[in-house]
């Protein structure tokens, strides 16, 4: 089982939200926290309020869209605590509409946060990982919109978070051979900021011109779960090297039932006249 005292942990999307919460339970657990978030003042406000309780960590500012930034990043993490062993690729912004209503700005700034961001993360620190031969673990934050998805409005948002959930699947493969670990959370209603993401989106971007999506409001969120029960829960399936970490398992329900859906058009399929007629492989005729 890992043993979290005494290791670092790089955090994104830190100051505030999931990441925050994790931050506070690892540093609770005894390790050394490099907060990443791209919003400065918040950035250093948590951290402070951190260190007055006791917590190792250090700050860097950092975009996650930017591949530079996060490697720059990376260097600074091991300047300051000389190894990692936790990267939590966490960083997230959401924006919606439907799909013809969606601007290529805004799919650019979701796939550069939600999935961009996640990728960079893993590829500046498993080299790292892989180098000091102590082990590591990956969590990269999904949803379960990355596992149900179909939401009208959430096209960008939906996409790149299936996105983060097949990324992580490869990585764990790979992590059997390259003695580090990864994990996927997918949350249900966290009490967070997502919906006050396009205060940070880069200018690079442009200006917000698709809404965000209206049928799950912000003020839903408010009663979601506490970040910091998200935090413990994330260091606890570290420990017990879990492949999803859910953090509503009221949602199990839905996922069985997309899975019935996709058995059925399975079954649907082999019976097709397309792959019956042809004797295709799987293919068995009705009756």
């Amino acid at each position: 089982m890992f043993d979290p005292n005494g290791k670092t942990a790089f955090v994104t999307g830190a100051a505030s939200g999931i990441g925050l919460g994790m931050t506070r339970a690892f540093a609770n657990a005894g390790m050394r926290v490099m907060m990443a978030d791209i919003e400065q003042e918040a950035l250093v406000s948590a951290a402070d309020g951190l260190r007055r309780q006791g917590a190792t960590v250090e700050t860097i500012v950092c975009d996650v869209s930017e591949r530079s930034s996060v490697f720059s990043a990376a260097a600074r993490t091991l300047d300051a605590f000389g190894r990692v062993h936790v990267v939590c690729n966490n960083a997230g912004v959401t924006s919606g509409g439907l799909m013809e209503e969606c601007t290529e700005s805004d799919w650019h700034w979701v796939i550069g946060v939600n999935f961009l961001g996640v990728l960079h993360g893993c590829q500046a620190f498993l080299p790292h990982i892989k180098r000091q031969k102590e082990g590591g673990h990956i969590v990269n934050t999904s949803s379960m919109a990355g596992l149900l998805g179909g939401m009208p409005a959430w096209g960008p948002y939906n996409s790149t978070k299936y996105a983060v959930v097949g990324l992580t699947e490869v990585l764990r493969q790979e992590g059997r051979e390259g003695g580090f670990s990864a994990s996927v959370l997918c949350p249900g209603g966290v009490n967070t900021r997502i919906f006050e993401a396009p205060r940070n989106r880069p200018e690079r971007f442009g200006a917000q011109e698709s809404i965000v999506a209206d049928n799950i409001a912000a003020e839903d969120l408010k009663k979601g779960l506490d970040p910091d029960i998200v935090g413990r829960l994330v260091l606890e399936a570290i420990q017990a090297n879990r492949q999803f970490i859910f953090t509503d398992p009221r949602f199990r329900a839905m996922v069985e039932r997309r899975h019935e859906k996709m058995l059925a058009d399975f079954e649907w399929a082999a019976q097709s006249q397309a792959l019956v007629s042809e004797r295709a492989p799987g293919s068995k005729p009705p009756g």
